[in-house]
C-alpha cells in the first residue's frame, strides 16, 4: 500500500497542520505538469498561476533541461566549489555576466534564497571589514520577505514570521515599504513624495552611518503584495548608500530572470546595486540553485592579496547538475524570447486585472508589474477598510483558496497583512492561459462579495 499524506510523516512547509493531518487532507498531492498546467494524484488539473511558488518560469515538462541535469548526471554528478571548479559554474557565471547589468560580473553560487541572503548579509560584513570599517547592522523594509534562516529571518519585517524565534540577530532595521494603496508615512500619496525612501536615512543617522553594512530592498516587494517602487524611489536609496558608503543589495530572488519583463529587477527599474541575490527561476525550478552577483569594487577587495578569500561556503552551492540546468534554462530563454513574451503581455494582464476591480467593490486595489500581480480585497473600497481577522479567514481560508482550487486555479491567497490575491504565472503563459486565470477570477471574486454579505 502507497503511503500517504494523512500519515503525518512529511511535515510540509508554511501549511496549517489540519490542512493535511488526519482522514480528509484538503491539500492536493501533485502528480505531474505540463506547460502551464499540473495534475494531482486524484487527476485533477489546475493552472499554475503562482509558478509553484514563483520560481516554475518556463513551465512544465521541459525535456532540455531533463537533458541537461541527465547528461551532467551521466559526466560528473558531483563537484564542489571548495578548492576545486567544475565547468558548468564557470560557464554560468560567464552566461550570467553576459545578462546581468553594470559590473555586476562576479557570481557565487549557493542553493537557495535564503542562502543567497545569508550570504549577501556576510560578504557585505567582510567588505567592510577588510576595508577597516566595522558596519554590522542592515537595513530593510516593513513586511518584506528575504527568507527564513535566522539572518534572512532578521531581514524579514513580517512580525508574523519573526515573533516565535525572537530574539534574533541584532541590528536589523526596517523602513517604511512601499505601498502606496496604504502609504503609513506620507499624505502625499499618489503621487509618492518618496518620504519612505527617505525615512531610510533618519535610521542610518540614528544607528550611525558607520554601522550601516548594507540595505536590502526588493525591486517589487512581494509580501503585502506586489509593491511596485514609485518613480525615483530606487534611485533614492542608491543615493543614500553612496552618500554614506553603504552597499545596495537587490534581493532579486523572485523578480530575476523575467518575472518583470527583464533578466533582472534593477534593468527594469535602471539602478545598480553593488550586491544582487537570485535562486528561483534561475534554474525554472528543474533543480535548486541560489547566488549573489557583485560589483568589481568587491571583489577587488575581496581579492586584495594572495592569502584573501570570502570567508564562506558550503558542500552543494554551485553543484554541477544544477548549474548545467540552469545553463539549459537560459538557452530556452533565448530561444522562445520568453523576456519578450512578458513585455508582449504583462501590460495587458494588468489591464484585465484593473477591469476586475471595475467589476467587483471587493477589489481595493490592483498593482504590479510583468508576471507579477496582486489584487487587495476590502470591506470598503471608498474608506479602504479591511476585513478583520475572523473575516479574512472566513474569506481566504474558508472560501476563496478552496474555490479558486475547485475551478483549477493555483495562486496565493495571503493573510499575512491585508488580504490579497496573488498572481506569478508562468512566462511562457500566453493571453489564452491569462485570460483563463481572468475568468476564474471573475467568478469567484462575484461568489465572494455574495459570501462575504450573507
Amino acid at each position: 500500500m502507497a503511503a500517504q499524506l494523512k500519515d503525518g510523516n512529511l511535515w510540509l512547509h508554511f501549511t496549517r497542520s489540519s490542512d493535511w493531518i488526519g482522514d480528509e487532507p484538503s491539500v492536493p498531492v501533485l502528480d505531474h505538469g505540463e506547460g502551464c498546467y499540473v495534475w494531482d494524484s486524484e487527476g485533477n488539473r489546475y493552472l499554475d498561476g503562482l509558478s509553484a511558488l514563483f520560481c516554475a518560469q518556463i513551465g512544465y515538462g521541459r525535456q532540455e533541461l531533463v537533458d541537461a541535469a541527465a547528461e551532467q548526471m551521466a559526466a560528473l554528478p558531483f563537484a564542489t566549489n571548495w578548492s576545486f571548479a567544475h565547468q558548468p559554474a564557470i560557464d554560468l557565471a560567464s552566461a550570467l555576466a553576459e545578462r546581468f547589468p553594470g559590473d555586476l560580473d562576479h557570481f557565487f553560487f549557493v542553493n537557495s534564497g535564503s542562502e543567497a541572503v545569508e550570504s549577501a548579509m556576510k560578504l557585505a560584513i567582510q567588505y567592510h571589514r577588510m576595508r577597516g570599517e566595522d558596519r554590522w547592522k542592515f537595513i530593510s523594509r516593513n513586511y518584506a520577505y528575504h527568507g527564513t534562516t535566522f539572518g534572512a529571518l532578521g531581514m524579514t519585517g513580517l512580525p508574523g514570521l519573526r515573533k516565535m524565534f525572537e530574539p534574533l540577530r541584532p541590528g536589523h532595521f526596517h523602513a517604511p515599504n512601499t505601498n502606496e494603496y496604504r502609504c503609513m508615512v506620507s499624505g502625499a500619496c499618489p503621487p509618492c513624495d518618496l518620504t519612505c525612501a527617505r525615512s531610510m536615512e533618519q535610521i542610518i543617522l540614528a544607528e550611525g552611518p558607520d554601522q550601516i553594512a548594507a540595505i536590502f530592498v526588493e525591486p517589487v516587494q512581494n509580501a503585502g503584495g506586489c509593491f511596485t517602487p514609485p518613480e525615483g524611489y530606487l534611485d533614492e536609496v542608491r543615493r543614500l548608500c553612496d552618500k554614506y558608503g553603504i552597499l545596495m543589495v537587490s534581493d532579486e530572488v523572485i523578480c530575476a530572470f523575467g518575472r518583470l519583463g527583464y533578466w533582472t529587477g534593477a534593468e527594469a527599474y535602471d539602478f545598480l546595486p553593488d550586491i544582487l541575490t537570485f535562486a528561483k527561476g534561475v534554474t525554472s525550478a528543474y533543480q535548486p540553485l541560489g547566488g549573489l552577483a557583485f560589483r568589481s569594487h568587491i571583489k577587488d577587495v575581496l581579492a586584495v592579496d594572495t592569502t584573501s578569500m570570502f570567508l564562506h561556503g558550503s558542500t552543494w552551492g554551485g553543484h554541477p547538475v544544477a548549474a548545467a540546468v540552469a545553463l539549459a534554462n537560459l538557452e530556452v530563454f533565448d530561444k522562445e524570447d520568453i523576456l519578450g513574451n512578458v513585455r508582449a503581455n504583462g501590460a495587458w494582464f494588468g489591464q484585465q486585472l484593473r477591469e476586475l476591480y471595475d467589476r467587483h467593490e471587493i477589489v481595493g486595489d490592483v498593482r504590479g508589474t510583468g508576471y507579477f500581480w496582486a489584487l487587495e480585497l476590502v470591506k470598503d473600497r471608498d474608506l479602504k477598510i479591511g476585513f478583520d481577522d475572523a473575516e479574512t479567514e472566513r474569506l481566504l481560508r474558508g472560501f476563496l483558496s478552496k474555490r479558486l482550487m475547485e475551478l483549477g486555479l493555483i495562486c496565493r491567497a495571503d493573510d499575512r497583512d491585508e488580504p490579497v490575491i496573488q498572481l506569478s504565472p508562468p512566462l511562457i503563459a500566453t493571453r489564452r492561459e491569462l485570460g483563463e486565470i481572468i475568468g476564474i477570477l471573475d467568478q469567484v471574486l462575484g461568489e465572494a462579495t455574495k459570501q462575504m454579505e450573507t
